[in-house]
């Protein structure tokens, strides 16, 4: 059996995760995180995101705005053709279903639901938020429907047949987005492979099928949750991509969310499903906390299973999302009243992009210590995704490890990598937040008193966050 070659920092850079079985990976790291002075973390995390509020607050505007206006072309790369890549990552997700299908009924050695809770939800999150958006080409659906369009002989549009109301707003967007996030904080079997594989076939087949009724480009702007998140997070990137008039891809860098700016306010409707991302990442860390299962009746200790607490835990879902919601709306109302803005809708609209690098941190906080182990699983698994003695990969022996969280020194390294990823999410928010008001108004005094209600939103929210990865938790 060899060791897992890898090493943690350039893992930690690479890659972030998620597993439905959270109980395997905590034990040992929570208790050592409880021996670090976690109190000074989250004092010093809170305090630098309120120091930076003040200081660009105290900038110049034409700085700010220079900062968030200017952008830098880096290279040109031929433009791959989005149908390929979309068809063969269509061909990746069938391979990966029929493992589900097919494979072995282990969770641990069928790669499927690695390969969803791990590497499509959380690491191609972080891939958009360094990279720029790529589901327009990754997307499993461009590639089938050029291919169908083709075969029968009709063109882009001759397939639609209805038209996508804009009264729904993002409302299919919203319940699709909870059906997702409840199969996996809340189902009683999410990495079940065959189960997992026929909600993934279902979930894409659902959506095919709207796409030509609708057609695709309206129903993965308003409808299909991660369209719609992937190019946010996407956009959030401190790299753009655009074509150029010789029909070549021209990489372009500017200030991480410089090309957020290029996009109109989100509708109520559009700030509720941003939320609601962000909600339910949130409650996910909650709902391990001993905190949690007090409130619940449970005993952490003696954790009767997911049967027990369906209920409780699909209310604390809509719950947290309810409160960051009215907690968000409370700060744009208040810094409206402040400052004499009556366009609400208009500062909800635009400020909620700030949201944004809130998530991607988030992603990357609360789901590392998990995909150290879980990557391993994935690549041990891949080898032999059928289980008929493959060895694909060279993997099949891999030996997984989860001895670097039984180890001060390194859970020091993953507790400070979190810290870091926290706060400066939430710098950079507050930072972006602070572009998009200039970007709408002048006047320091004003602009001042329009974000001081949101930027100590953040500042809760870096404490919460941090909170949320020292307490106590199975």
């Amino acid at each position: 059996m060899r060791q897992a070659p890898w090493i943690l920092p350039l893992a930690t850079g690479l890659i972030v995760g998620v597993t439905p079985w959270p109980a395997l990976a905590h034990g040992s790291e929570g208790g050592l995180v409880l021996l670090l002075p976690t109190g000074y973390y989250i004092l010093g995390a809170a305090f630098t995101v309120l120091v930076t509020f003040l200081l660009i607050s105290l900038l110049p505007d034409s700085v700010t705005r220079a900062m968030y206006r200017g952008e830098h072309p880096l290279l040109t790369v031929p433009a791959p053709s989005a149908a390929l890549i979309s068809s063969l990552s269509f061909l990746l997700l069938l391979v990966m279903v029929l493992a589900g299908l097919l494979g072995a009924r282990d969770p641990l050695t069928n790669p499927l639901p690695a390969f969803v809770w791990t590497i499509f939800w959380v690491c191609l999150t972080i891939l958009h938020g360094l990279f720029g958006p790529l589901w327009q080409a990754l997307n499993p659906w461009t590639g089938p429907l050029v291919l169908l369009r083709r075969f029968t002989g009709s063109r882009l549009g001759d397939l639609v047949i209805l038209r996508l109301p804009n009264s729904l707003g993002y409302a299919i967007a919203i319940v699709q987005f909870f059906a997702f996030a409840w199969f996996e904080l809340v189902d009683v079997a999410p990495s079940d492979p065959a189960r997992l594989a026929v909600a993934v076939s279902g979930y894409w087949l659902a959506n095919f099928t709207a796409m030509m009724l609708f057609s695709e480009r309206d129903w993965c702007a308003r409808a299909e949750p991660f369209s719609i998140f992937f190019s946010l997070v996407g956009r959030c990137a401190p790299i753009g991509w655009e074509t150029n008039e010789k029909g070549r891809l021209q990489m372009k860098i500017g200030w991480p969310g410089h090309f957020l700016f290029g996009l109109p306010p989100l509708s109520a409707s559009g700030v509720l499903f941003v939320l609601l991302t962000l909600g339910t990442v949130s409650f996910d860390g909650l709902s391990r906390t001993f905190v949690w299962l007090a409130a619940i009746g449970v005993n952490p200790l003696d954790f009767p299973g997911r049967s027990a607490i369906v209920a409780p835990s699909t209310h604390g879902i809509l719950g947290t999302w309810a409160a960051l919601s009215a907690l968000f709306f409370a700060s744009i109302g208040l810094g409206g009243l402040l400052s004499g803005e009556r366009r609400l809708d208009l500062l909800a609209g635009r400020l909620v992009y700030s949201i944004i690098p809130i998530s991607i941190a988030f992603q990357i906080a609360h789901y590392l210590t998990l995909v150290l182990v879980e990557i391993q699983n994935f690549m041990k698994a891949l080898a032999d995704p059928f289980s008929l003695g493959w060895d694909l990969t060279g993997t099949r022996d891999l030996h997984v490890t989860t001895s670097f969280l039984n180890v001060y020194e390194t859970v020091i390294a993953i507790f400070n990598t979190q810290t870091i990823a926290i706060a400066l999410g939430h710098v950079v928010a507050v930072i972006l937040a602070h572009a998009l008001l200039l970007d709408l108004t002048d006047g320091k005094r004003r602009v001042f008193l329009m974000e001081l209600p949101l930027a100590a939103l953040m500042v809760f929210y870096t404490a919460f966050g941090l909170w949320l990865l020292s307490t106590p938790r199975i």
